[in-house]
């Protein structure tokens, strides 16, 4: 008999079995692997990676899952699969900042229907069942309350530094909003936890192990998640605008209009 009677219950156990690995691998040497010049993976994220897809194997064997890593295992024609990004933020985890995501989802005939985001160092978990939208800590329980109160604005600098740092100057924008930078997609989970206003990605998230889980947490919170446009994610590689609210959305969308458009 599985261990895991739901979806929901394995994305959990499986994103907490990464970042279990994560934190035990947290200050120790790493050994990198360069993708490009800048960007690289660990031994930590295969681990972590590796973890993940045991966990899944075990319960789920005939579902396909692609990983970050790895890549696609299994079929792409398959009605379910999982997608997992096993440590987001690992030049944060590499230089020694504790300010990572464990990402899993599962996709079933192009719906996400459960998603957990784990967080290593607080312990927290952001998860969602494609219904409700909750935080599990410590054994407790407590539903994702979305708010644009911090009018803080988490930006992705990666996508397209110069046209986020053109966000930044933009005086309509600095005269409401605070910028962060944590750049991990746990910024997408704290948008959901109300913690930020809003998550802004100027690269293309169709399709993306990396804002899987966390597009799928934010819109069960309550969320606004669209394309920089405005429009549904998926519809084009317009990038990514995770609002805490309608107003917050609204205003952020007209102050992006202005900008054009990122490069691609």
């Amino acid at each position: 008999m599985s261990a895991h009677s739901t979806d929901v219950g394995l994305a959990i156990s499986a994103a907490q079995a990464g970042a279990e690995i994560i934190r035990a691998r947290y200050g120790a040497p790493v050994v990198k692997t360069f993708k490009s010049e800048r960007d690289f993976a660990t031994g930590v994220d295969l681990e972590a990676e590796r973890a993940i897809q045991q966990a899944i194997a075990r319960d789920r064997p005939d579902d396909a899952f692609e990983g970050e890593e790895v890549g696609l295992v299994g079929t792409s024609a398959a009605r379910r699969a999982w997608l997992v990004d096993p440590l987001c933020g690992t030049l944060n985890f590499a230089a020694g900042t504790p300010l990572v995501a464990v990402n899993v989802a599962l996709r079933v005939d192009q719906q996400v229907v459960a998603a957990a985001m784990a967080d290593p160092f607080s312990g927290e978990t952001f998860w969602t069942d494609g219904e409700g939208a909750v935080r599990t800590r410590a054994g407790e329980r407590s539903p994702l309350t979305p708010s644009g109160d911090t009018r803080l604005v988490d930006l992705d600098m990666d996508g397209d530094p110069v046209w986020a740092a053109s966000l930044v100057a933009e005086p309509a924008f600095h005269a409401y909003f605070g910028s962060r930078v944590i750049s991990s997609s746990l910024a997408v989970a704290w948008v959901a936890a109300g913690r930020r206003a809003a998550y802004v990605h100027a690269g293309d998230a169709r399709g993306s192990v990396h804002f899987a889980a966390g597009i799928a947490v934010c819109r069960a919170a309550g969320c606004v998640v669209t394309d920089l446009r405005g429009a549904e994610v998926g519809t084009s590689g317009d990038g990514l605008l995770v609002a805490a609210d309608a107003a917050t959305h609204a205003r952020l969308l007209t102050i992006l209009s202005g900008l054009g458009a990122p490069t691609r």
